[in-house]
């Protein structure tokens, strides 16, 4: 069984930033692709980035690049989600997600989720 749990959620106003961590519970980290996730209330869950096994290739979601960085430490077990620029419009609960094979952008395709952390953006 593989674990994730998310950490660095919080509140912060619009314009300043917020680094997400995802630990996993596995020495295989680095056979997993990482993905970000939100969902905001009463909407439905969206890609935010993605990364490969080994951070060399990196995907993100039109609404989010140029704002946000995707990276992992495989030797910590680690992925990490870098946001800048935070907007109202990007609060959301934040999922990170693992999936064996190359990274994609679609939820269903990712076989294990944490359980998420708060993101809040005030104006």
């Amino acid at each position: 069984q593989v674990q994730l749990v998310e950490s660095g959620g919080g509140l912060v106003q619009a314009g300043g930033s917020l680094r997400l961590s995802c630990a996993v519970s596995r020495r295989t980290f680095s056979s997993y692709a990482m993905g970000w996730f939100r969902q905001a209330p009463g909407k439905e869950r969206e890609f935010v980035a993605s990364i490969s096994l080994s951070g060399s290739s990196t995907y993100y979601a039109d609404s989010v690049k140029g704002r946000c960085t995707i990276s992992r430490d495989n030797a910590k077990n680690t992925v990490y989600l870098q946001m800048n620029s935070l907007k109202p419009e990007d609060t959301a609960v934040y999922y990170c997600a693992a999936r064996h094979g190359p990274p994609r952008l679609r939820s269903p395709e990712y076989e294990y989720w944490g359980q998420g952390t708060q993101v809040t953006v005030s104006s």
